[in-house]
């Protein structure tokens, strides 16, 4: 049990309401977070990133994506540091030592949506969005295209 120091009126706060995923397609956004972590396991680490849209209907949305760049599997380190490398060319920093220096550039965050359903361990979960790619704010006509999302496929 925990004291609000007072009477919480919810009359007065609007309710929060839960969040739809973003339809698939290129989103502007910059990388606002971002910090190492242990796997699950503890013998590893991923770096979890935290990007916000930057323009249209989605403007300041949150896309999440974590990159697992210490593991005892060689293909899912050389995954997330190609993942990395996508994101360091897309903001024009390839040397980079700290995550930091990837901060507050554009880019084009391309997602997809994973459908609803079992996952690998048969436990239900909602649909959400995944990562498909990063790619430069200047790519093209990328930058053009970045919050409209795709036309849906057959």
């Amino acid at each position: 049990m925990a004291s609000l120091n007072g009477t919480f009126d919810a009359t007065e706060v609007a309710p929060a309401v839960p969040l739809e995923v973003l339809p698939p397609g290129k989103y502007l956004a910059h990388l606002i977070e971002s910090e190492m972590l242990p796997t699950k396991a503890g013998d590893g680490q991923l770096l979890k990133l935290v990007f916000e849209v930057l323009e249209g209907p989605s403007a300041r949305r949150k896309i999440f994506d974590q990159l697992n760049l210490v593991n005892r599997n060689e293909q899912t380190v050389e995954i997330a540091q190609r993942t990395l490398s996508a994101i360091c060319h897309a903001v024009g920093q390839v040397h980079v030592s700290d995550s930091e220096q990837l901060h507050f550039k554009p880019l084009i965050v391309t997602l997809k949506v994973e459908p609803a359903g079992p996952d690998k361990y048969g436990v239900h979960r909602e649909a959400r969005n995944k990562v498909a790619g990063y790619s430069a704010a200047n790519a093209g006509s990328a930058a053009g295209n970045a919050t409209r999302p795709a036309s849906p496929g057959p």
